[in-house]
């Protein structure tokens, strides 16, 4: 392509911007992939407390050392599975913030994409607008020749 240099600059500059952004969205989705993992670890963590302490059993029925120790344990994975729900929502609101920050660098790229390929256009267009010129000239320097006598 033998566009003007300023323009090819200018398409070179905003192909290297694209490039910059794509790398962006791509580093954002792995990290919101990773937090996706993280967030299924925090919920399975959460079923598995939460059947422990619902399937530890009635205390009422035992010895009082053990009806005591049995209740101790229901608080204690009680209060563990609420610290890991508090835990859960805070990564969830972290995963909102991370995914608007995906959704802005996805549309930046996308927005630059597009004058990208319009800056490409214009300058194919330009080119073969150029061409036309070129072939128009020399088919008339021809015609001319051909018209001189002998």
């Amino acid at each position: 392509m033998s566009t003007s240099k300023p323009q090819s600059h200018m398409i070179r500059n905003l192909s290297t911007l694209v490039d910059l952004r794509s790398n962006e969205v791509t580093r954002l989705q792995t990290e919101m992939a990773a937090k996706e993992t993280v967030r299924e670890r925090y919920q399975k963590n959460l079923e598995r407390l939460t059947g422990l302490y619902q399937n530890s059993g009635a205390s009422g029925k035992l010895p009082m050392a053990l009806a005591s120790n049995c209740g101790d344990y229901k608080q204690a994975v009680m209060q563990m599975a609420d610290n890991h729900r508090l835990d859960l929502s805070m990564h969830e609101a972290d995963m909102a913030v991370s995914q608007r920050a995906l959704t802005a660098a996805y549309v930046k790229r996308e927005v630059l994409d597009q004058v990208l390929q319009q800056k490409q256009a214009a300058a194919v267009h330009q080119e073969r607008a150029q061409e036309r010129k070129q072939h128009d000239e020399l088919a008339t320097q021809l015609w001319l020749r051909s018209q001189k006598p002998g």
